[in-house]
């Protein structure tokens, strides 16, 4: 089974998204440049994770390389819809993130969900060599993007206005709220 990796390095443009009204959102990872298009889905917890895991990258890559790191933007950045149109290619199951000293860049992959299905190899057969350093996500399509701190900074700030404007949330419970309430535990299941 042939992969593929959409490699991005820099990206005209990277940021997070969504599709859909509040309480039926998808969100998407989406890469543009060099003519291509890329939207990966993933949970709403991944991208609120990311964000977060990039905000404490940023500030470990100042405190042990002394990286020189930009200002949180005080204007709003991109705040412009996903393009058209959002295909997507796969869904993520894992995220790695690592910073590459040499070019002072992030680099964020976002690879996709492998099947549940594992293999387990009986012993006795010692004319098959298996390559032990082989990871098991080889074979599964990853989206790897390469950003300035700058780039990653204006990221971390969208892909948080993003998580946050969903439905807001219960002042009692702290669930989300539908537009015909919801039934809140802290008044019994009485809607609210």
């Amino acid at each position: 089974m042939t992969h593929q990796v959409h490699a991005f390095e820099p990206p005209e443009r990277f940021v997070a998204g969504t599709v859909g009204p509040p309480g039926e959102r998808t969100f998407f990872l989406q890469a543009r440049g060099g003519g291509r298009l890329v939207s990966v889905a993933l949970e709403k917890v991944q991208v609120s994770l990311l964000a977060e895991k990039l905000e404490e990258l940023l500030a470990e890559a100042q405190r042990r390389f002394g990286v020189e790191l930009p200002e949180a933007p005080a204007a709003l950045g991109d705040n412009d819809p996903l393009d058209t149109p959002v295909d997507e290619e796969f869904r993520v199951g894992t995220l790695g993130l690592a910073f590459d000293v040499d070019s002072a860049t992030v680099v964020i992959e976002a690879i996709a969900a492998g099947e549940t299905e594992v293999e387990v190899e009986l012993g006795g057969d010692e004319d098959d060599e298996t390559d032990e350093d082989e990871e098991p996500d080889e074979d599964l399509d990853r989206l790897r993007v390469r950003l300035t701190p700058e780039a990653t900074r204006e990221f971390i700030e969208r892909a948080r206005r993003v998580v946050n404007a969903g439905r807001p949330p219960c002042p009692l419970c702290g669930q989300p709220l539908d537009p015909a309430g919801h039934l809140c535990p802290r008044h019994n299941g009485y809607h609210r």
